[in-house]
């Protein structure tokens, strides 16, 4: 712990003096600097390691000073022993990638610096692919809003014992929080490959406008806008994703089946 205040100490002191070139942060320093304000920060360090996630993300186990961690940057064929500078690096704790089958602590979300685009099919992916503080933000509010107009929605509820309305998983979140539940609904969103995830919004005639009649769901499966789904996954409750983006109410890790 004391090794460690030594280091934000200096860090601080460098930032103060150097401020056109932003020190490399340890996890805990880049942890702490992206909870005061929705910022990246700057990652210098060397490849331990790399998992590819095509065909969007590779995962760099980086030696920062005498600390390791992960981040993530658009696919890239980096060799184990190169430096590289990780820039607009944003945390993200208790990430877990489906792709990879793997959770991490945290997981700095960032690009690598004067890296070229992604070739193939990895540029289809277009903003998708770029994880950086503006873009996060930009995504999250993309899909934290609900269709612009989607006509009437009416679908039959769900059945089963976990079977909720869309208006119920609001109103039971609290008791729901961490717990499956099944939902059929109306795909009237659907947004893929953010952050390793396809984001949809469903909707089943619960509820009411801009309170509680639509529900965001992530989920790995894929589905398109006017689906009738069903949702099984479970209730998340206050979970914040970075960047100022917070959802009071999800579902995720969802299976989706019609």
């Amino acid at each position: 712990m004391r090794r460690l205040s030594a280091v934000l100490l200096v860090a601080v002191a460098v930032a103060g003096c150097k401020k056109s070139e932003p020190p490399a942060a340890a996890p805990q320093a880049a942890t702490a600097a992206a909870a005061a304000e929705p910022q990246g920060t700057t990652i210098k360090g060397k490849v331990l390691e790399r998992l590819d996630a095509p065909p969007q993300y590779s995962y760099l186990k980086l030696s920062v000073g005498k600390e390791e961690m992960w981040a993530a940057v658009p696919i890239t064929n980096l060799e184990k022993g190169k430096e590289v500078t990780v820039v607009n690096a944003m945390p993200m704790a208790n990430f877990e990638s489906k792709a990879l089958n793997r959770k991490f602590d945290t997981v700095f979300f960032g690009t690598l610096e004067g890296a070229a685009p992604p070739p193939g099919d990895a540029a289809k992916a277009g903003a998708t692919m770029d994880p950086s503080p503006a873009n996060m933000a930009a995504q999250h509010a993309n899909v934290g809003k609900g269709a612009a107009e989607v006509g009437n929605v009416k679908v039959d509820k769900a059945t089963g014992a976990d079977a909720r309305t869309v208006a119920e998983v609001y109103a039971q979140k609290a008791q729901l929080k961490d717990k499956p539940v099944t939902i059929r609904g109306k795909v009237v969103k659907y947004n893929a490959g953010i952050m390793g995830k396809n984001w949809l919004h469903v909707r089943d005639g619960s509820g009411k406008a801009d309170k509680d009649n639509d529900l965001t769901v992530t989920s790995q499966d894929v589905a398109k806008v006017g689906d009738v789904v069903v949702v099984k996954g479970a209730v998340r409750i206050d979970k914040d994703f970075g960047a100022g983006y917070a959802y009071p109410v999800i579902v995720e890790d969802a299976k989706l089946s019609k």
